[in-house]
């Protein structure tokens, strides 16, 4: 799967890493809703640093279409929270 994080480029991850990022994701949600500034800083810089370890980064002029989106790594709980989609977040369940 394509991930693209803003400002920084796309990465190819396996779908093994979907369960992980979700993860990340419900703990960026909580953290947003709840106001929690210092888990949602957290949780961000722990999501991008798990993309960027673990997906392999895609030429700077490739045309692959992205499948999610990611804030950059100083965004705001505004910023994200306006990312978030209807169907469950930054990274919706493949279910």
């Amino acid at each position: 799967m394509i991930v693209r994080i803003m400002g920084e480029g796309q990465l190819d991850l396996s779908e093994a890493d979907l369960d992980v990022l979700n993860s990340f994701d419900a703990t960026l949600e909580r953290a947003i809703e709840s106001g929690d500034e210092d888990t949602f800083r957290s949780t961000l810089h722990d999501l991008l640093e798990r993309v960027r370890r673990d997906g392999k980064p895609l030429p700077a002029d490739s045309l692959e279409s992205s499948q999610f989106i990611l804030p950059h790594p100083e965004a705001s709980m505004a910023e994200v929270s306006a990312m978030l989609s209807d169907e469950g977040g930054l990274i919706p369940d493949a279910g």
